[in-house]
Formats: C-alpha cells, structure tokens, sequence
C-alpha cells in the first residue's frame, strides 16, 4: 500500500460497547496489525444529549480485556489529538464555512415546527418528506435569501442549521472492498445537516473532517453505515480531498428468527452481548462476557469467525495467526448468525487448554468462598482429572465438589441397587484397601481387580456402589483417579459412611 496504514474504531459514548462494536474493532485491529499500522481509537461524543457517564472508560478496558488495545487516542495522545470530538469541535465550524463558500453547503433556518408540519402533510399524502433538491429552494435558506438577509438573521441570534448541497442528476458509482461497485442516484440522497448553530457539528461533517486530519487509510465500519457512503464521498469531493477505501462489515444477526443481534436477544436467551458487565441507569445489570467467564481469547476467535473466514477448515487461532490470515476481501456481504453454542465451544477449547494450575487458581476462588482451604497442589489435580469436562471455571464445583466435600446424600436410581449383600462386598473391600500401602491409582485398582477375579465378583457389584460410595453419584472421572487423590483414609471412611446409610 502506498501510505500508512491507519484505521479507526470510533463509537459514541452513550452506554455499553455491543459485541457487534467489538468485532468492529476487531477487523481494524487485524488489518493494522496485518499491514504494520496503526490502530487508533477515537470517541464521537459530538452529541452531548446522548453521552452517557462511564461509556468512555468501558470501552477502553473492553478493548484492553480483549487484546487488542489501541496504539493512540483517548489516553494515549499522539500527533492527531486530541481524539474526542467534543475537544475539537472549535476546528469543524471553519470547514461547514469552507463548504459554504464553495457552493457546497447552506444556511437552513427553517424551525422544528415547519419541519414536522411538511412531514405530517408528507405522511397524510402517503409520500415520504425529503429535504433535497426538489424543496431546498424554497425553504427557508440561503439559496433563496440575499447574503445580507442571511448575515441578519444570523447577527439576530436565529437558529440555522448548515446542510449540505447534494448534487443533482448524478449517478454516484462508488467502490466498497467488500461490497465491489455500488451505485447511489444523487436525486434521492437528502440534503444532511452538518453543522448547528450551538456550534456542533454533525457525526457527518465530525467524521469526514476527523479521519482526513487524523490521515485513516482505510474506513472500516458495520453495514449500518453504508447509506452514509454516499454524502461522505461526496464530501471528500466537495473538500478536494482524497477519500480512503471503505469497507462496510455485515450485521451480527439474531440467533433465532431475522435482525440484528440485541441485548433482548441475549437477555431472551442467557448469554451476553456486551464484553464486560454493565450496570444500567435503574439499577438493573447487563452481564458480560468477562464476568460470565469467557476468556478473552476465546471471545475473539469466536468472533473473528462471525462474516470472515480463513478459506480453510481451521476453527482455532490466535490473534498472531488471526494477523497474518485476515484479508478484509475474504470477510462476508451477507450477516453472520449469531451461534451462542458455538460461542461456549470456542470457550470450551481454550478453557480446557489452559494449564492445569492457572485453572486451579480461578477454581480457588470458589472453594474460598465455601469455606474451603486446600493446598494449591491438590486442587491442581482435582482440576486436572475433571478440566476436559468443563467450559468454565464455574461449572467446576459441580464436576469435583466430591474431591473437597464427601457426599451427604446418594442419587436414588443407583442407590436402589444398593442390596443387603452389597454392604458385604463393601465390608470386604474395605478389608482390601486397608492393606494397600502404595496408594497409586494404577495400583490400587490392579489389586481390587484381582481381588474381584479371584473372588469371582462381578464388576457391577463393586464398581457402581465404589462410585456411589466416593461421589454420591454415578459420575466423574477415573474411579481409581478418585481414590488415589483423596486418600486411603478418606476412601474407607466414606465407604463405611455410605453402608451405614444405605
């Protein structure tokens, strides 16, 4: 590519970062990172109504929790700041004047209320109320009013809006690298407020004036954006400005029925939308993906796999592979589905890839929490035999609580098994176990095989009220694995206890 590689993620601040916003800044990352870059973040606050307090920093930590934290912005200053938009709103009014000046633009003093008169009257008429060229020259603007009636009314303290001059019978034949060719007919484009008389700009002027000074390459962005396309070229025309390339992403759709992906969706159906936790104005709390115990890698992968693929059947990749693999030509046109069991599988895959003792010590939270304290090593074992198991670290109590706490009850369909002349077999093995000294589970169950194939004992006889005994239940791993871990004394003892119960 001729000139740097320079890519932005820019949302608004008016509340969580949707997942759907992180993918985004996730193909920007991946392409910078791909063509030696830069990613930067810049936050579009422009509209002050809508802020909300906290947006800002949530968004930064999100990006820090997934890993692909951005090179500069908010926080971390370069030679394009400041980089939100409500510290350089001083800068926007010269170029809406700018554009003023060159026939681009106009004065609109027009109030809400004539405005929503023509829409009402449109809507009684069945007809949609467009403001462009077909009524711009009637209204109240500075196409019909002399410069010195508008200089007045401006001097007067009215409110004006500056709208942009659409071109008329144009046929606008633009390129999207996802996309390929896209046509917009100029005649049914609206002429787009881009300055305010409070002194703000709109997102549209904001942004284009944005990304030509902060030099961005290339404009990545969701499909929601597309309609947009057209008035931004036809800005970097107006300003005499080379545009950047554009790629418009495909919507992250529902995993039932059609749209795009919600926070309903995700309430609705139990898994999250939002990377991190979220606490909502009323009190209420959106979950996240941190809190859920979703690992960040996992997150990623998942959902870099969401509109891109690879063009091989390779599933699993880390973010240095995702680098040099990503080709923004081989991203969708059509949305992607939303699968929250594929999410939980990707979770799977790098959950029970993590090594034994990092698992152990997010394991160890729980058991602290329970009021129980076990050498580290012992809980690394417990999570070495039950990890396969598992996706998160919360569903580990459930796979090994028997390791820490002996049972207190017995599931009731095999404990129904339990006949009279169980507790005998039971009684004797107890008499086994008591003279093993080496303890391994290899060993162990070596002689209590033997012993049943001497004593011509089946293996149902023994093995199922074993388990029953040790777990409370017909589950977990290895049974010789369970001995072995929780002791010989600890073995017995829970045998017996479970002869005297059943």
């Amino acid at each position: 590519m001729s000139k740097q590689v320079r890519v932005r993620f820019a949302p608004s601040p008016t509340g969580p970062l949707h997942i759907g916003g992180v993918r985004t800044a996730l193909f920007n990352y991946l392409f910078a990172k791909k063509h030696g870059g830069v990613f930067y973040l810049r936050i579009e606050d422009t509209d002050q109504n809508r802020y909300v307090e906290g947006a800002e920093e949530y968004i930064i930590e999100a990006l820090n929790w997934c890993g692909i934290p951005f090179d500069e912005g908010v926080g971390k200053e370069g030679k394009f700041g400041p980089y939100r938009q409500s510290e350089r709103k001083e800068i926007y009014k010269q170029y809406a004047l700018n554009l003023i000046e060159n026939g681009w633009a106009y004065y609109a003093f027009d109030t809400p209320e004539a405005l929503d008169t023509l829409r009402a009257t449109a809507e009684a008429e069945g007809k949609t109320f467009i403001y462009n060229h077909a009524i711009r020259e009637t209204m109240e603007t500075s196409l019909k009013l002399s410069a010195e009636e508008t200089q007045q009314r401006i001097e007067n303290g009215e409110h004006y809006v500056i709208r942009f001059k659409t071109p008329v019978n144009e046929t606008l034949h633009l390129k999207d690298i996802i996309r390929g060719d896209i046509k917009f007919e100029t005649n049914l484009l609206d002429d787009k407020v881009l300055f305010k008389s409070d002194g703000m700009p709109t997102y549209h002027l904001a942004n284009i004036v944005d990304d030509h000074l902060m030099e961005t390459s290339h404009v990545i962005r969701g499909e929601e954006w597309l309609p947009s396309l057209p008035l931004h070229e036809l800005l970097y025309r107006a300003f005499g400005w080379e545009a950047p390339q554009f790629a418009h992403l495909p919507l992250i759709l529902k995993p039932v029925g059609n749209g795009k992906l919600s926070k309903r969706d995700g309430d609705k159906l139990g898994f999250p939308v939002f990377p991190l936790e979220w606490k909502n104005t009323d009190g209420t709390v959106s979950s996240g993906y941190r809190e859920k115990g979703f690992l960040p890698e996992a997150v990623i992968n998942f959902l870099a796999l969401l509109g891109w693929n690879s063009g091989t059947d390779q599933e699993l990749f880390t973010l240095d592979e995702l680098v040099q693999l990503f080709d923004l030509e081989r991203v969708h046109k059509a949305g992607a589905k939303f699968d929250p069991e594929k999410n939980k599988w990707f979770n799977h895959q790098y959950f029970t890839r993590q090594p034994n003792d990092v698992v152990a010590q997010q394991f160890n939270h729980t058991l602290v929490e329970r009021g129980i304290n076990k050498p580290i090593d012992y809980v690394t074992d417990a999570v070495a035999l039950v990890k396969e198991r598992a996706s998160f670290a919360s569903e580990l109590w459930d796979l090994a609580d028997f390791f820490f706490v002996a049972p207190t009850a017995y599931d009731e369909k095999p404990a129904k098994n339990w006949k009279p002349e169980t507790a005998e077999v039971m009684e004797r093995l107890i008499g086994v176990l008591e003279n093993i000294t080496d303890f391994s589970s290899q060993n162990v169950e070596s002689i209590v095989k033997a012993w049943m194939e001497e004593n011509e004992i089946g293996m149902g006889k023994v093995m199922q009220p074993l388990r029953l005994s040790l777990v409370g239940a017909v589950k977990g791993p290895h049974l010789f694995d369970i001995t072995t871990l929780i002791g010989k004394a600890e073995t017995i003892s829970r045998i017996q206890k479970a002869i005297a119960t059943l």
